[in-house]
């Protein structure tokens, strides 16, 4: 064994590994530190996002300049220092990456979306989410690449792919089409915003609001607490209904089939007094009109107006409620019914309108040119 030789290798990795580890754990405090102001503190948010990465690429700057100090061979030294600088350039990725996850979330903190009127709040939202993701995304992909374009091997295979560039590019851009199909048509959201986050979308047949937007999927939750995951890119291809693209304000109908005798003022006036007495009902619309007739009923809408879409459905549904209480209470003969006509005819005194009628089984028409006797059906079954 070589003491020498290894005391002067192992003394400057020793005091690296020490030094690096003191900084590790001085940082992750000043870390922790930070997190617990950084609800109020704009300077601890900032040391927060600096703090971690700086924790890990210290003790690797520390390493490369130990095994620079190391009698090693030059050969071993240029190995460990390219995996050493390979390892800082992932955590000056990592670092970007965090400061755009900053950037984004102190101007999400700045237009909050839990307030009345947040169509603005909601547009700068999904912009600065989309944004946010591609660009996070565009450093992730640049830095990888740089490290993996550090191997030789690597750099060679893509000189000989770049030989080739003409079928490459074929199957990589078939290949890549749904990735870079859901870049662009994220990108297209963030400008022209087809949809934004909280809105409120019908998407095949389901009612939802936009819970989140990703890079390449939109997360619509259902009434029901279900989730429904679609590709932006359906967003651009597809047409869809948006119930808050421009105001959260919607009109709502109900619809009552009642008797022709309905009296249509007294209706109004009720539709009226339920409204004015709901808070759900934004003093828009409220107007009861005859839309349609059948040979039983008339068909009455009773249409509504309230500030979103929520309020809307269950303004509907008072609506219904308290109209049809009121006219079963005040107005029963409003509600439809079938109606018949019975008469009893005194005995040998027909009814006018079967004077000419035939006896029962007849099969020929009154009067008719017959040339002989009556004919008489047998009855079924008869002998």
């Amino acid at each position: 064994m070589d003491w020498p030789y290894l005391t002067a290798v192992a003394w400057p990795l020793f005091v690296a590994l020490a030094l690096g580890m003191l900084v590790h754990l001085g940082l992750h405090a000043v870390a922790r530190r930070a997190r617990a102001h950084a609800a109020t503190r704009r300077r601890a948010r900032m040391v927060g996002v600096v703090a971690k990465p700086l924790a890990v690429a210290l003790p690797l700057a520390f390493l490369w300049m130990a095994v620079s100090a190391t009698p090693l061979a030059e050969s071993t030294i240029d190995r460990i220092e390219h995996w050493l600088g390979v390892g800082i350039l992932l955590c000056g990725t990592w670092l970007l990456v965090r400061a755009v996850d900053a950037v984004e979330a102190r101007i999400l903190r700045e237009h909050p979306v839990d307030i009345e009127d947040n169509l603005a709040a909601r547009r700068v939202q999904t912009q600065t989410r989309v944004v946010a993701g591609v660009v996070q995304g565009a450093i992730v992909l640049v830095g990888v690449a740089l490290a993996l374009m550090t191997f030789p091997a690597i750099r060679q295979v893509g000189a000989t792919l770049l030989a080739s560039a003409g079928i490459v590019g074929l199957v990589a851009g078939i290949a890549a089409r749904p990735v870079f199909g859901n870049l662009i048509a994220g990108l297209q959201i963030a400008l022209t915003q087809p949809i934004r986050l909280d809105d409120v979308v019908i998407v095949d047949g389901e009612w939802g609001r936009i819970e989140e937007i990703t890079s390449a999927y939109v997360v619509v939750r259902i009434w029901d607490e279900r989730r429904l995951v679609v590709p932006l890119q359906w967003f651009v291809e597809n047409p869809f209904q948006n119930w808050t693209r421009t105001s959260a304000q919607l009109l709502g109908t109900t619809f009552l089939w009642l008797d022709y005798r309905t009296p249509m003022a007294d209706v109004r006036a009720e539709l009226q007094r339920i409204c004015e007495g709901d808070p759900r009902w934004d003093r828009r619309v409220c107007v009861a009109q005859v839309t349609d007739t059948t040979e039983r009923t008339i068909e009455v809408r009773l249409l509504v107006s309230a500030r979103n879409s929520g309020d809307l459905f269950d303004l509907r549904c008072a609506v219904r409620e308290g109209m049809v209480a009121y006219l079963d209470a005040h107005r029963p003969e409003a509600l439809p019914r079938m109606r018949a006509e019975l008469s009893r005819e005194r005995e040998g005194e027909p009814s006018p309108g079967r004077a000419h009628s035939a006896p029962p089984g007849h099969t020929g028409s009154p009067g008719a040119e017959d040339g002989g006797a009556e004919r008489i059906a047998t009855p079924p079954g008869a002998t």
